[in-house]
């Protein structure tokens, strides 16, 4: 399904957003761009699981409220 392929592109943005996490412990220099960066990764990993969460949804007929 294109919807699993989707969400496993999310959790692996999830994983490289917690590498960017663990970089900037070790590189004080550019930490705040890393922490930015990863933020930015994990928020669009998240907006691809809703995408799919609601499209889902939207297509089986199933309420959003109780997703």
């Amino acid at each position: 399904m294109q919807e699993n392929m989707i969400l496993q592109e999310a959790q692996q943005l999830h994983r490289v957003s917690d590498r960017l996490d663990s970089l900037a412990t070790q590189y004080s220099p550019v930490s705040e761009a890393l922490i930015t960066i990863s933020g930015t990764v994990r928020n669009t990993a998240t907006l691809l699981e809703v995408l799919v969460a609601t499209k889902m949804a939207r297509f089986s007929g199933a309420d959003l409220e109780n997703v």
